[in-house]
């Protein structure tokens, strides 16, 4: 599927920026046909070769529709969400004694794919337990992959980390995941997977999988997976 992202890549760097003579040219082209196709009479070709242009309307349909609502129903459906910030005890494991009523939305915001539990301990002196901050604002990758708002993250004193999106927006797509890329630039070899995008727009919370070297962290990325296409990047600083 490689091609699928050097045509979108050629789309947002050449083809977007003059989207506005495209469209315009595009009009008038169908025009040109539509008026091509009622002088030669097209639809009696059509109607004397039935069977055949049944065949090819239906194969453009079956194969057409689906390809195009993958990637393009993105384009106009979004999803919101908004996680409470997350207290550092949520994720320190060396908190102690454990509270059945210490920030159990926040405890579910962050809840690891892999079914593990967070630590649900009392809230104790949060700046004791953070070690670092890091924080970036997210710019896109090009005018069409557009991209805003801040990336956090958050190291504590046990070693465990949280990356946090606030104020929110990215280009929807097919297939966005976010990793911790070891570039300021972006996605590079030797990524760190956090998971899926949660939504293209509002506040969320990310669990680092433990045992990932946070030195080398330089910049939070949103980027398709199936196409190999950066949407977003956070430089940290």
């Amino acid at each position: 599927m490689e091609f699928i992202g050097d045509f979108e890549r050629l789309f947002a760097s050449s083809i977007f920026p003059l989207r506005i003579p495209i469209f315009v040219g595009l009009v008038i082209l169908t025009a040109v046909i539509v008026i091509a196709a009622i002088r030669g009479r097209w639809d009696r070709v059509a109607a004397r070769h039935r069977p055949a242009t049944i065949i090819l309307i239906v194969a453009l349909v079956a194969l057409g529709f689906p390809a195009a609502w993958y990637l393009g129903s993105p384009l106009f459906l979004s999803t919101t969400l908004i996680e409470p910030p997350v207290d550092a005890a949520l994720v320190d494991t060396t908190t102690e004694t454990p509270s059945p009523s210490a920030g159990a939305a926040s405890a579910a915001s962050l809840a690891p794919t892999d079914g593990s539990p967070l630590s649900t301990s009392p809230r104790p002196s949060s700046t004791a337990s953070v070690v670092s901050v890091r924080m970036g604002a997210f710019h896109g990758a090009d005018d069409f992959h557009f991209g805003r708002g801040t990336a956090t993250l958050t190291v504590l004193v046990s070693g465990s980390a949280v990356v946090r999106f606030e104020d929110f927006a990215v280009r929807n797509g097919p297939d966005l995941y976010v990793y911790l890329s070891p570039s300021a630039s972006g996605y590079a070899n030797g990524v760190v997977e956090l998971g899926r995008l949660k939504a293209d727009t509002g506040a969320f919370n990310y669990r680092v999988p433990a045992g990932t070297d946070v030195s080398r962290v330089k910049s939070v990325v949103v980027w398709c997976k199936q196409f190999s296409v950066q949407f977003a990047v956070a430089p940290l600083k």
